[in-house]
């Protein structure tokens, strides 16, 4: 019992850490932004309203959608869009017109992560550094250097995994939360009443009374809950309880103490309203105000990283990205993994961000509607998991997803507005991204269709072989194939250039599933086709690290025994030719040919022995 409460408080602390990091850093900017947008007039009528606002808005989305509602939508434990998309795409697999509508809905939710992505860690270590200012007005013009420094130096350390100083997120984080949570109080003690802004009424008086204005501050709002998704992404990594406990008993406390601690200081000093936050701290406080604030950003900024490239991952293995080279930064945690093209491909766009808009106001008119989009395809295909995963009555499904949905809605049609302003930025980002996606997905499916029409029956083809069979020579050839029951065209060539058969003759198909994991009694699938040969399938989840060497040894015993050092692997090295046929836009059949050809090599995504594979060329026409 005490090892499972110590391990509960170590997965509680964790999650405050990588959980938490983002919506944590948003009491930097959200009230800043509410107020300092002109659009309310400082009164105590809208201090209180607005106030109310924030707190019913962190209660409804984080704590009822996300924390009671989607965390229950777990896929064998995993969560994020990516595993809430495989869930909804399995709920429906009986309606397969509707089945490629969500898959192409939540393909798009997840290409809107990396437009995400771009925004909030630069918006966060902005806000950090702009603390600077308020010690000192000279400092304005270190903001965006200082700023960028402290992201290269983030994006830089990520080869070398995030292992070592993973252990200090948590108690950091646990810092911040307490630190902005005494500064809430102290100025709490002050204007006790405020707490008053808990009650509902101020919310909808606010609202009732001045709808044009709530509709336009919505947009700001919505910061209070950045890194929302987050809740449901982690899940994997830390599992519901720990996620419950943290939000409710220190996450959201401290949240709400901060803000309406910013709301009883702008009661007392309304020109607070250019840096609230750090307003509320004294002289000799700023110096390591700053200082904490600068490591929580980066902390939230990392857990986003980190989160992105496990996402790129899972939409690789689902065939929606070219292989990518993916490199292990922990022996034991085979979670922690680098994708080098994914890490510096952030940062320039982060870089271009900072740049471009180069103050956290700015770069808050840009954040919103990409992660308001992303709430709603949450809220979406929740209801699809809710009334065909899980079989509910169709008022039930309705019922909350249909509440959500009306919030989600409201949240992004007022970030519409923000579009000109820069929410243009992540759209174009993701829009990017979901086309990379579908071209990658599409053109897999026109060379597949292309080889299917082309392939020969690989039984009829052994039969025609073995009648007058070539020379057997010592070894096992392993021919990795796309398809089962058709022919390798690196045997064809093969046989054709060498003239020779292996005493052991294995043909095998990677296939990869839209679960999160597929245990070892279920990964290999193997069928006999005579003369030593056999038909082997290898099943993988999208989160599971595909070793074909070490799925195959797992055959001993069962009339199959590879011996590593007697086993060759054959692959096609397919060049793709475009064409004027019919396919795609001629401009993305080119792209595609680009992508194909900058893929990492198959030989390294499955882990083969470098010194065992061998390549042999085809041309595939799409």
């Amino acid at each position: 019992m005490a090892a499972s409460k110590s391990s509960l408080a170590a997965l509680t602390l964790g999650a405050i850490g990588v959980v938490y990091g983002d919506i944590g850093t948003s009491v930097l900017y959200a009230i800043k932004e509410i107020f300092g947008s002109g659009h309310v007039p400082f009164t105590h009528a809208n201090v209180y309203g607005v106030l109310s606002i924030v707190f019913w808005t962190l209660t409804l989305i984080v704590s009822l959608k996300y924390v009671a509602l989607v965390l229950r939508a777990d896929n064998a434990g995993e969560g994020g869009l990516v595993a809430m998309l495989a869930l909804a795409s399995q709920a429906v697999k009986h309606k397969p017109e509707l089945r490629r509508v969500l898959l192409v809905i939540g393909i798009f939710g997840t290409s809107l992560f990396y437009g995400d992505g771009v925004i909030t860690p630069a918006i966060s270590v902005l806000s950090a550094v702009e603390g600077l200012e308020v010690i000192s007005p000279a400092f304005k013009r270190y903001v965006v250097p200082i700023t960028l420094v402290v992201l290269f130096a983030l994006f830089a350390v990520q080869k070398r995994g995030t292992g070592g100083i993973g252990r200090f997120f948590g108690p950091i984080t646990l810092l911040w939360f307490v630190s902005i949570a005494a500064l809430g109080v102290s100025h709490i003690v002050g204007h006790p009443e405020i707490l008053g802004a808990i009650s509902p009424h101020h919310a909808l008086r606010f609202i009732w009374e001045q709808p044009g204005t709530t509709f336009i501050i919505l947009g700001a709002v919505v910061l209070c809950v950045t890194g929302g998704e987050a809740l449901y992404a982690d899940l994997g990594h830390f599992g519901k309880r720990p996620i419950r406990l943290a939000w409710f008993s220190i996450v959201m406390p401290c949240l709400t103490l901060n803000y309406f601690g910013q709301g009883a200081l702008l009661l007392e000093s309304p020109e607070a309203v250019e840096n609230p936050f750090f307003r509320m701290a004294p002289d000799w406080l700023l110096v390591p105000l700053v200082g904490l604030a600068t490591m929580a950003t980066v902390i939230a900024s990392q857990a986003l990283i980190t989160g992105a490239f496990s996402v790129t991952k899972q939409v690789m293995q689902l065939g929606y990205l070219p292989r990518l080279n993916v490199r292990h930064t922990s022996v034991r945690d085979t979670g922690q993994i680098y994708l080098p093209l994914v890490n510096w491909s952030l940062f320039v766009a982060i870089v271009l961000a900072v740049v471009m808009f180069r103050s956290s106001s700015n770069l808050a008119a840009a954040y919103g509607i990409a992660v308001t989009l992303d709430m709603l395809i949450t809220t979406v295909l929740t209801f699809f998991v809710l009334r065909y995963g899980w079989k509910y009555p169709l008022w039930l499904s309705l019922l909350p997803t249909g509440f959500f949905f009306v919030i989600d809605f409201a949240f992004f049609s007022s970030n519409l507005l923000k579009l000109l302003d820069g929410g243009w930025f992540p759209l174009m980002i993701g829009g990017v991204v979901f086309t990379l996606m579908m071209t990658w997905k599409q053109g897999r499916q026109l060379m597949a269709s292309k080889q299917q029409a082309e392939a020969m029956d690989l039984n009829s083809f052994l039969d025609a072989v073995f009648v007058s069979p070539p020379l057997r020579v010592a070894g096992t050839a392993v021919f990795l194939t796309a398809e089962t029951g058709t022919v390798p065209n690196a045997m064809l060539h093969n046989l054709k250039h060498n003239k020779v058969l292996h005493e052991q003759n294995l043909f095998v198909t990677v296939r990869h599933h839209e679960v999160p994991w597929i245990g070892l009694d279920k990964r290999l699938a193997i069928e006999a086709l005579g003369r030593d040969c056999w038909q082997v399938v290898i099943h993988y989840g999208f989160k599971n690290d595909p070793d074909v060497p070490r799925d195959l040894a797992t055959l001993r015993g069962r009339g199959c025994d590879l011996e590593p050092m007697t086993t060759s692997y054959f692959l096609s090295r397919d060049v793709v030719v475009p064409t004027m046929h019919q396919g795609m836009a001629p401009w993305r059949e080119k792209l595609f040919v680009q992508m194909h050809h900058n893929a990492g090599a198959a030989a390294e995504f499955l882990n083969l022995p470098s010194n065992a594979v061998i390549e042999l060329g085809s041309k595939i026409e799409i």
